[in-house]
């Protein structure tokens, strides 16, 4: 269908460790549970106010996969890209039961790691491997040019190397201030 969009950006907080799932076909689903929190203050009885929302994220490609199982911990800062989608299945009474959550595929969809990674003090760089990762060079990965969307601008697709922001960031969905020492993770979407 023409002229219509499914994409879900959330930015949030890890309640769980990642659950990893091995399927017999020998691929991988990491899931996660993401908090998501809004504060106000009611205007009659100018208390502060917070609601926190619970989302269910599933992540399929493998680069997002490796990351999550090295770097994620419950209490994690991430930023998601990805598709909201509806899965059916039958219980083990026969019942149909539907799941709705937010899928990160190969391609569609990113996973960017807003905090430093555990383990880590602030302002001391997180070991990611980044030399192996989309390069052939065995050297310590040297700063590509980036465009504004935060994606290299060199390499093929598939290939962009994870990054590391300081300061605010502004891409193409707004600004946003990260944590200096913040360790980074993108797939292009």
């Amino acid at each position: 269908m023409a002229g219509s969009l499914n994409r879900v950006i959330l930015i949030g907080n890890l309640g769980h460790d990642p659950e990893v799932r091995t399927f017999q076909n020998g691929s991988k689903v990491v899931n996660l549970r993401i908090a998501t929190s809004e504060n106000w203050t009611d205007r009659t009885t100018q208390e502060r106010r917070e609601r926190t929302e619970w989302h269910n994220v599933s992540l399929y490609a493998d680069r997002d996969i490796d990351a999550a199982q090295r770097f994620l911990r419950k209490g994690s800062k991430v930023a998601i890209e990805g598709a909201l989608e509806t899965r059916k299945w039958q219980d083990q009474n026969g019942q149909d039961r539907y799941a709705t959550e937010i899928t990160v595929r190969t391609y569609r969809g990113a996973l960017t790691l807003l905090d430093a990674a555990p383990g880590q003090h602030q302002g001391q760089p997180a070991s990611r491997g980044q030399e192996r990762q989309g390069s052939s060079s065995s050297g310590p990965r040297q700063e590509r040019d980036r465009r504004d969307d935060g994606y290299s601008s060199q390499g093929e697709r598939g290939q962009e190397q994870p990054r590391r922001d300081t300061g605010a960031s502004q891409g193409r969905y707004g600004s946003y201030q990260r944590d200096n020492s913040s360790s980074h993770h993108r797939t292009p979407y």
